[in-house]
């Protein structure tokens, strides 16, 4: 059995409409013939001849009086269906939004952006998810809306917008002799360090720079974290090395000071899947997003 060719139902809904076909042919923009002939398919697709001959003009028969309360109901869902998505009232949203990012950014700009969600959408509720099971998957299947971080490798369709640039900075407690003068590459690798990784590496980009200077730091405790290796740097003489911007608020009261060794700075982006491009919810989101990070 064929499909029934679906654009029939517009002609049938404009030919109940307008009761003529001269007047639904205008109306389509189709010339007189080519209505009758639609009219005929019509008939034979419903097995009812819908509008006959009654004197000069055409009345409805039974069975489209029928079909009139029925198609344009239709019709309008369908266009309504074509249509592009309308502008967005975020204080008509009521959605759990999931934003996969490590706890450093949360921390940091995770207070503002709810801040500014709440105050255009107070219904909308945000889920901070880890990042310890990093996929593309999770995008492309909407388990994830947006995530936050370094892109790595990612599948090819997925969407990647830098947000801002971070670079890494020493931090100790106030009062540790690094904060006494000057940090030297020779006073920074001496001292005792904290190796941030979640892979539980010791060494990383860091080393490498010291190594091109001939020098080796001390690495005496590795965490998962950059929130951890500031709290145990904060209540000992321990050296934390951390991205600038992502720990502004959580070395308030400890020293910080540029590396002495060139790092490369890292790229944080927002990365999302293209099936939610035309969401206007989900560009509302990344709006949010972009502003907070602007510090806007």
């Amino acid at each position: 059995m064929t499909s029934p060719d679906l654009n029939l139902l517009f002609a049938l809904d404009v030919l109940l409409a307008e009761g003529s076909v001269a007047r639904a042919a205008r109306r389509l923009r189709l010339s007189p013939s080519a209505m009758s002939r639609t009219l005929a398919r019509l008939r034979e697709a419903t097995g009812d001849p819908l509008l006959v001959r009654a004197g000069r003009g055409l009345v409805a028969t039974p069975r489209a009086e029928e079909l009139r309360r029925q198609v344009g109901r239709v019709v309008q869902d369908a266009e309504g269906l074509l249509r592009p998505a309308e502008l967005l009232d975020p204080r008509s949203l009521d959605r759990i939004f999931t934003l996969r990012t490590n706890e450093s950014f949360v921390e940091e700009f995770g207070p503002r952006l709810v801040t500014r969600i709440e105050a255009d959408a107070p219904a909308v509720r945000l889920r901070f998810a880890l990042k310890s099971d990093k996929d593309a998957m999770s995008l492309r299947e909407a388990a994830i809306d947006l995530e936050i971080g370094v892109a790595g490798e990612t599948g090819p369709e997925v969407r990647i917008q830098a947000l801002f640039r971070d670079r890494f900075v020493g931090a100790v407690r106030a009062g540790h002799p690094l904060a006494e003068s000057k940090v030297t590459p020779e006073r920074y690798a001496a001292g005792r360090h904290i190796s941030v990784s979640r892979r539980g590496r010791e060494t990383g980009p860091i080393d490498e720079a010291l190594r091109g200077l001939g020098l080796q730091r001390t690495v005496v405790c590795m965490v998962s974290g950059f929130s951890a290796a500031l709290a145990m740097a904060r209540a000992s003489d321990l050296i934390a090395s951390v991205p600038e911007r992502h720990t502004t608020g959580a070395r308030a009261g400890m020293h910080s000071f540029a590396l002495p060794v060139t790092t490369l700075d890292v790229t944080i982006s927002l990365l999302w899947h293209p099936r939610l491009d035309a969401d206007p919810a989900q560009r509302w989101l990344r709006d949010c997003v972009r502003e907070v990070c602007a510090g806007r």
